[in-house]
């Protein structure tokens, strides 16, 4: 971070607040529905749970915290809580934003070495949570799940399987038993990433193979998945009707060895790819064919300030709706790179911005790109910034919102009554 930015961190809150307060006073609120926001966490078993039913990883959350965001200031305000002893720290509404589904990061559902993901139905009217049922998610602790396009079937990734499942929806939005799973394989890469940091010892997930994310390109004719233990990002066919993956012609691509891709994210036109690396510490910039899924690697810059040296771990990356700006998430570090998007899609260096916090794992805007909220995982907070649309920069607003170990946020817009 910038030398000046140590002083920016004992600012008092009401003075950033007092700073923002002109132009969010200035801002009218958008007139439509309850803007709903849906957290996953991290959270320890319940009480009534018997540790024979599923082996949990530790936290501070309670399930699935819901809150109401203000559309002119940001700041969230607590709704209510779906308890959930099975961590369901990854969550992805459904195209038509009438269902909520949930990887529940376990590595054990009863007798099997698999984690789940569970569907709610939404209530239209007030946005709370109906638990319709619950599946295996073909392997062990699901760190991240998409909806498919077309709107038929959850794709998941088992962070601690080293596995991608598709699960399919029945027509009242629950979920069937997997129509496919695909195990990875293959050598894994080295502990010391290529790229990583001078004195960095950001050594993480090159024990074994992990897939961390998955999600089809805009069309939804192509599935992707990152494999951080593998250092590659794999491509699949996907079958629309039977819910099936095959290989694509080009069935993968390989990062430098040890830097671990661990999330990517689509330009909106489609035609680029953003990969972020956990231990390498870098932004991929990929040409992606939608004719084949074949991805061609163009660019490679770092997700840290010039100067940075020691440890990081990348989280999340994010492109803005206008395909302007790519926001990249870093841990140790606790900032948010902030990067410009140019003409041919490359990337340029703009700032970084404090996340407020400890251990941000992944960061959201709100429906109108105005506000990016991040989960600061290990503050138990989530910290809300307004966004600068013409420079891409964040300006922190003041507001905290408390949460144990929050993992993702996704938004709702609830129908006007």
């Amino acid at each position: 971070m910038s030398d000046s930015l140590p002083s920016r961190r004992f600012f008092l809150q009401s003075a950033a607040a007092a700073l923002l307060a002109p132009a969010l006073s200035s801002q009218a609120a958008d007139a439509s529905g309850k803007l709903v926001a849906y957290v996953g966490t991290y959270t320890s078993p319940l009480k009534n749970m018997r540790p024979t039913q599923v082996d949990l990883p530790p936290g501070n959350g309670r399930g699935i915290h819901l809150f109401e965001m203000d559309r002119a200031t940001g700041r969230l305000s607590p709704l209510s809580v779906v308890e959930m002893g099975t961590s369901p720290s990854c969550l992805a509404l459904n195209p038509a934003k009438t269902h909520l589904y949930s990887g529940n990061e376990t590595e054990r559902l009863g007798d099997d070495e698999s984690g789940s993901v569970s569907a709610f139905k939404i209530d239209p009217a007030t946005g709370e949570l109906k638990l319709l049922n619950s599946v295996r998610s073909g392997g062990k602790g699901p760190a991240h799940l998409t909806v498919h396009p077309n709107g038929r079937f959850v794709l998941v990734a088992n962070y601690f399987g080293g596995s991608v499942a598709v699960l399919p929806l029945q027509p009242d939005g629950s979920l069937g038993e997997a129509t496919d799973v695909k195990k990875d394989s293959g050598t894994v890469g080295p502990t010391k990433a290529t790229n990583a940091a001078p004195g960095s010892f950001a050594i993480s997930g090159h024990d074994q193979t992990h897939a961390h994310m998955i999600e089809a390109d805009p069309s939804g004719k192509w599935v992707l998945h990152v494999d951080l233990g593998l250092d590659q990002i794999l491509v699949w066919k996907f079958d629309g009707e039977t819910g099936k993956l095959t290989p694509a012609e080009s069935p993968s691509i390989s990062l430098p060895p040890g830097d671990g891709p661990r999330h990517f994210a689509f330009h909106p036109d489609g035609r680029w790819l953003y990969s972020i690396q956990e231990e390498g510490s870098t932004i991929v910039l990929f040409d992606f064919d939608p004719q084949n899924g074949r991805l061609t690697a163009r660019q490679t810059i770092s997700s840290l300030p010039p100067g940075y040296a020691g440890s990081n771990f990348c989280s999340e990356i994010l492109v803005s709706a206008d395909g302007r700006f790519v926001y990249a998430g870093n841990r140790l570090h606790d900032s948010i790179g902030i990067f410009a998007i140019g003409a041919d899609g490359t990337l340029t260096y703009v700032t970084e911005e404090w996340t407020r916090g400890d251990y941000p794992r992944s960061f959201t805007f709100d429906p109108s790109g105005q506000f990016l909220h991040c989960c600061n995982q290990r503050a138990d907070h989530i910290a809300t910034f307004q966004a600068d649309k013409s420079t891409g920069k964040l300006t922190f607003t003041g507001h905290y919102t408390p949460v144990g170990n929050p993992s993702q946020i996704v938004f709702h817009t609830l129908s006007a009554r």
